[in-house]
């Protein structure tokens, strides 16, 4: 819209003439001198036009910013509740971290299908399951003893295969400020640096029953259908332990930067971790 040489009133200038025109000002020529104004906001408070046509488009105009300046302005209160609601979250999460006590079995061992494996390595994130009876079927389950020192495993369940050969394909530490009792959409993110997919020749290797065994039925290797199990720290420091072994060069050392720092969040003294003993290691 053109509004060069348009006439105006002004409530406390008076009569005036549009001499120059931008996107978002414009300079009215008034007898006290020119002034400047921001378009198109200053003709809903201080400027008229003379021109009946031109008053009537710059209306239409004016509505539209209106509208435009409303959605920003909710959108900038969305964005401001949101890092309230986060500062609120992230401080209720140190308080909980603050007074937490590590437990021996509080790492995550998953029931995975082939086909959810792209999604999980590519997202880096896995879902627990959901609540199969009571009140709350349907929820996604809260792990209540995963927190910044557990770390999730990702085991294959490959069809017509031996249950003692379900292998270890992956393993993730839980973003740094997890805390399962206070997740709700049923999702457990990976830490940005330390999760390692293993290959195929690597995770052939690393068979889930070597680490662990069911202490009430020592002998039993049956997952059945469960989506998750609690994994004891020390076996989890063995997996890691075993895939450093495996690794070489950079992957190796990544390796090697993930099991220190697994340690260090689990109180576990490198030098004091046992052998391997689940199942597979009972019966040989």
């Amino acid at each position: 819209m053109n509004l060069i040489n348009k006439e105006v009133v002004h409530k406390s200038f008076g009569k005036g003439k549009i001499v120059d025109f931008a996107d978002t000002y414009f300079v009215v020529n008034f007898k006290s001198g020119r002034k400047s104004f921001i378009y198109p906001d200053a003709f809903a408070r201080y400027l008229t036009l003379v021109d009946k046509k031109a008053s009537e488009e710059i209306n239409r105009v004016l509505k539209k910013h209106i509208i435009k300046q409303k959605e920003e302005e909710e959108r900038v209160e969305q964005e401001r509740i949101l890092e309230l609601e986060k500062r609120q979250r992230k401080l209720e999460v140190e308080k909980y971290l603050k007074n937490h006590r590590i437990h021996h079995s509080s790492q995550v061992a998953f029931n995975c299908q082939e086909e959810e494996l792209d999604s999980i390595f590519s997202e880096w994130k896995v879902f627990v399951g959901a609540i199969k009876s009571g009140k709350n079927q349907g929820k996604p389950n809260k792990l209540v003893r995963t927190h910044q020192n557990s770390a999730c495993i990702i085991t294959l369940s490959i069809p017509g295969m031996e249950e003692k050969d379900r292998p270890i394909v992956g393993v993730y530490m839980v973003e740094e400020t997890f805390v399962g009792r206070m997740r709700e959409d049923g999702y457990i993110p990976a830490h940005s640096k330390y999760r390692i997919r293993l290959k195929e020749e690597e995770y052939k290797k690393l068979p889930f029953w070597k680490y662990y065994i069911n202490n009430r039925y020592p002998n039993s290797m049956t997952w059945n259908s469960g989506r998750y199990r609690y994994f004891d720290n020390i076996w989890m420091a063995q997996v890691l332990r075993d895939i450093v072994s495996m690794k070489e060069d950079e992957e190796r050392d990544l390796a090697k930067e993930f099991f220190e720092y697994f340690c260090l969040k689990n109180q576990i003294n490198e030098n004091e971790i046992p052998e391997a003993g689940g199942v597979l290691m009972q019966i040989k």
